[in-house]
């Protein structure tokens, strides 16, 4: 078949774009999202077995006021090492005392401002494309904890980093934003948010206030985490935390809940000051839980708990009597909740799961061979027949007993069932990428084999699409990757793209995979022909009439001995 080469040049555009295209549908995995998205679901009824129980409503709040300080570029050994010691002796005391609750939250890349915040606010998992959109913030139309407590008639108060305004643009009753964009600031995006606090602590009009904090993230980028200006920012920082929990405590003796404070962190930071990959230094964040309703703990201080960003939504909505956001994949924080009674523990714990196995459900086919689905299936009927002792009025030693066991086992399933959905989000689709490699690599080497006929005065392009040699071979290849396609999809553990789509489309992708090698090959073939070397054999074969010499043309004698030497 002959092309022209605007023909040629369009066909290799249009497959190089649909390569591309399955790479980066592989690359980019898309996040686990629910289908209900109308309205939020009701909150499902407490298990029971036998007479039912009466509970169908969220459990009521458990702290009145929540103040959350992000602090920009804030790493773990920040406040859990040497650093935290010298710098941040106030928070070092918290935790050593036993009023809070320390873990080092592990943040997914890409790990920069955007995502980390969908993270924090959605418990889902935001994917690589949102590293682009951070520098244009759309608006959050996803179920969060920032839509759900204004909703519920909560008063949120921001300060900070503006992208917080751009992606909550009418959530707030009151904010003021900074550009984080401005990296040799170090002092003016900080100052313009402590500089409200004064006020806003005396007031009473408010449920949540947001601090977001940019200073340190600043540093980093331009003198890296070992500058010497760290170490007075971070101190800066425990002073600011020191005013607030101080402004906290005076107001709990007027108010009928505790309220919380929450220390974390967006991102980490490398060893040379920037973010965005996944360096241990840069996925590792410290989230420290901070009120007086938190028992204190006995001992020595026990090292922080790794944990995953994504549980503080489904924590921070237990603790506001909120719904957890519908595409969080996190897990309830439980020592935040160790400290009620065991039937709203039971209840707390039951909620998450309920959540996480709906979202389970409308993600994964084969949900019910989940391990933590069918972990929560068997504990819920355990926790109905603890509901049925506990109306009961059973106070022995069995009902205490038994609650404990079903506390364990959701503990379990929890953690199961959210590695098994935050899997399906932080894996790469590494099939659907060699797929579209192996189609980009082809139109490339392609298009190298033709360049010496483009740079023709007549470019036209034989593609041999018909020969014998090409029928057999492509035949073969199409029914070795059908096997491939085959063997892949039938043993992949997690979620791939290219498995999903129909077999119509899939067998057009290996048709064209096949074509392409074999017009590769044909290519390579005459190619080499035509750059052999002629043999005596071949001289032999060619008749006098046809050699063309201006030589001989020159001297008709140079025939006659041409003639001879052969």
């Amino acid at each position: 078949m002959r092309l022209g080469s605007g023909a040629f040049a369009a066909c290799c555009v249009v497959i190089e774009v649909l390569g591309v295209a399955v790479f980066l549908r592989g690359f980019f995995p898309v996040s686990v999202r629910s289908a209900s998205r109308v309205r939020p679901l009701p909150p499902a009824p407490e298990p029971a077995a036998g007479p039912s129980s009466n509970w169908t409503q969220l459990p009521p709040p458990l702290f009145k006021k929540v103040v959350i300080m992000l602090v920009d570029g804030l790493r773990s050994d920040f406040v859990f090492g040497s650093k935290g010691v010298q710098f941040m002796p106030y928070t070092t005391y918290l935790m050593e005392k036993g009023f809070a609750h320390s873990f080092i939250a592990e943040a997914k890349p890409p790990t920069v401002t955007l995502p980390r915040i969908k993270a924090l606010m959605t418990g889902s998992i935001p994917g690589f494309i949102d590293a682009v959109m951070n520098f244009n913030s759309p608006v959050l139309l996803e179920d969060n904890l920032i839509g759900q407590a204004k909703a519920a008639g909560k008063r949120i108060i921001f300060y900070g980093d503006d992208t917080w305004i751009k992606l909550f643009p009418k959530h707030f009753i009151e904010y003021d934003g900074t550009t984080s964009f401005f990296v040799s600031d170090f002092r003016e995006v900080d100052d313009n948010v402590t500089r409200h606090l004064e006020n806003v602590l005396k007031r009473e009009d408010w449920d949540m206030l947001i601090l977001h904090y940019l200073g340190l993230d600043h540093i980093g980028h331009i003198t890296g985490p070992h500058s010497p200006m760290i170490g007075p920012k971070l101190k800066e920082m425990d002073y600011i935390l020191k005013k607030i929990h101080i402004s906290l405590l005076s107001k709990e003796r007027k108010a009928s809940l505790p309220h919380l404070l929450v220390l974390c962190g967006d991102h980490g930071m490398s060893e040379t000051g920037g973010h965005g990959a996944s360096s241990v230094e840069e996925v590792s964040t410290p989230l420290i839980l901070i009120s007086s309703a938190f028992q204190r703990k006995s001992g020595s201080f026990q090292p922080p708990e790794h944990v995953q960003q994504t549980d503080l939504a489904a924590t921070l909505a237990v603790s506001l009597g909120l719904p957890i956001p519908k595409n969080s994949v996190g897990s309830l924080l439980f020592p935040v909740v160790a400290g009620a009674p065991m039937r709203e523990q039971l209840r707390f714990l039951h909620l998450n799961l309920v959540q996480l196995s709906r979202l389970l459900q409308e993600n994964a086919p084969m949900y019910e061979k989940d391990p933590g689905f069918q972990q929560f299936k068997v504990t819920e009927k355990l926790h109905g027949n603890w509901i049925k002792l506990y109306l009961e009025r059973n106070n022995s030693e069995i009902l205490l007993n038994l609650g404990r066991k079903v506390l364990k086992q959701y503990l379990n399933a929890l953690k199961t069932l959210s590695m098994s959905l935050s899997k399906q989000v932080a894996q790469y689709d590494m099939y659907s990428m060699m797929v579209g490699t192996i189609i980009v690599l082809e139109v490339l080497i392609l298009l190298l084999l033709s360049t010496p006929k483009a740079l023709c005065q007549k470019a036209e392009f034989e593609i041999p699409l018909s020969s014998s040699l090409f029928s057999l071979l492509f035949y073969l290849m199409v029914l070795v990757l059908s096997a491939v396609h085959v063997i892949v999809c039938t043993s992949a553990e997690s979620s791939c793209y290219f498995c999903n789509v129909s077999w119509l489309m899939a067998v057009g992708v290996m048709m064209l995979i096949s074509a392409l090698l074999c017009v590769i090959l044909s290519l390579l073939t005459n190619t080499f022909e035509s750059i052999r070397l002629p043999t005596k054999m071949d001289l032999l074969r060619v008749p006098l009439w046809h050699v063309k010499s201006p030589l001989w043309h020159m001297n008709p004698g140079m025939i006659l001995w041409k003639q001879n030497s052969l």
